[in-house]
């Protein structure tokens, strides 16, 4: 069995913001033009979106507060058995140290790796820096994580008329105030200025103009795709999908009937489309995280093993986040792609990670034995509320 792809889910705000899986109902854009539902092309305007992606930002923070640490292979996380990394440094990551991997695992990989325990306080004071740097430049900001967010410039408070102006600006603030780099990418859409930001990491700036985009997507490998992991490039490439090209070449039809709901998401993805706007006031209904198997999964033991991280990464999200939640949800799918969830849901919010591993581990339990192969698990914690000093209030606008 191999974990092959994990997918951390925000639900609500990001099914109709920043969800991979772009619904039907959502209208694909290209550079100056739309495809309606028909197939006809329409014009549009043309946006310009950036994506700032923080380098390694919680072993970056860490780095940085302690100079000890700089220049050598930094995990935070937990470095106990059933420990997992949250985050890697650059110099970890060249050992193939990588965020959500067992902190055993990590070490194998690395021997002087060095744990240090997160501090998400820190982490979100950084970042609240980080938004206020943001704010300078536009309203129109998506954030998706402490570290990471989307921001619309095609109007923007300055009155500039470079998106690549202002995503230097913004690098070179960052910086400055923060002693961290930050990572850029800016196009005419979320896909892209997503593709662009992986471009030239760490500490770089990529633009694709609507020019660069169609060739762009066309030449670019299928697992380098955002929300491609590698369960699903084995998939592609045993089809004779290989890079954007062949992805485009496919129908509508076949990639619905081969990825589901996610086809769609693929086909205008190979055409540089995205609609999706960027919003600025997300309302999160449940987070979770997934993980698909190259080879279905029979035995109990094998499955607490993979549902341990996936754990961690919501978790983690909830720290980072301030957010709790009091619904735990467990999903499997099937070999035959049939699909159950088990949920249970408490009077009071979850206050510890262990609170859920516990909860998980007994709806895991009524899952087995097995007369079928589990060839997906994915966690959800919902019914979410702030956590505000002891009030929690629901739908937590991010």
């Amino acid at each position: 069995m191999v974990a092959a792809e994990v997918e951390v889910r925000d639900e609500g705000g990001l099914a109709a913001c920043g969800a991979m899986q772009v619904p039907e109902s959502e209208r694909p854009e290209r550079a100056n033009t739309t495809l309606d539902q028909r197939g006809v092309v329409e014009p549009a305007r043309q946006r310009k979106i950036i994506h700032i992606d923080m380098d390694a930002f919680y072993a970056s923070v860490e780095q940085r507060d302690d100079p000890a640490l700089r220049g050598k292979p930094v995990a935070v996380g937990g470095s106990g058995e059933r420990g997992v990394v949250a985050a890697a440094s650059y110099e970890a990551r060249r050992f193939g140290v990588r965020s959500a991997m067992p902190s055993v695992t990590a070490k194998r990989k690395c021997s002087e790796l060095i744990f240090v325990k997160p501090r998400f306080d820190v982490y979100r004071a950084v970042s609240q820096q980080i938004r206020a740097i943001f704010a300078a430049y536009t309203p129109v900001v998506e954030p998706l994580s402490l570290d990471e967010a989307y921001l619309d410039v095609t109007e923007n408070l300055k009155a500039m008329s470079s998106a690549t102006e202002i995503a230097e600006q913004i690098r070179a603030r960052i910086r400055s105030e923060t002693e961290l780099t930050a990572s850029a990418g800016v196009s005419y859409n979320k896909f892209l200025a997503k593709m662009a930001s992986d471009e030239r990491k760490p500490d770089g700036l990529f633009v694709i103009t609507p020019r660069m985009g169609p060739a762009f997507v066309e030449n670019l490998p299928v697992g380098r795709f955002h929300g491609i992991g590698p369960a699903t490039r084995a998939k592609m490439e045993r089809l004779g999908i290989r890079n954007g090209s062949d992805l485009k070449a496919q129908t509508l039809l076949f990639l619905r009937q081969q990825f589901g709901k996610a086809g769609l998401y693929y086909y205008t993805a190979a055409r540089g489309i995205d609609e999706r706007p960027v919003c600025a006031g997300r309302i999160r209904k449940s987070i979770g995280a997934e993980t698909t198997f190259n080879t279905d999964i029979f035995a109990f033991d094998e499955a607490w093993v993979v549902l341990g991280p996936l754990i961690a990464k919501v978790w983690a999200y909830c720290e980072e986040s301030s957010i709790r939640g009091r619904t735990v949800t467990l999903k499997a799918k099937y070999a035959d792609f049939q699909q159950v969830t088990r949920s249970r849901t408490g009077e009071a919010v979850i206050a510890t990670q262990a609170a859920i591993e516990a909860i998980v581990y007994a709806l895991l339990e009524s899952f087995f034995p097995v007369s079928k192969g589990i060839r997906l698990l994915g966690v959800t914690l919902s019914s979410l509320s702030a956590e505000t000093g002891g009030e929690h209030q629901l739908r937590l606008p991010i």
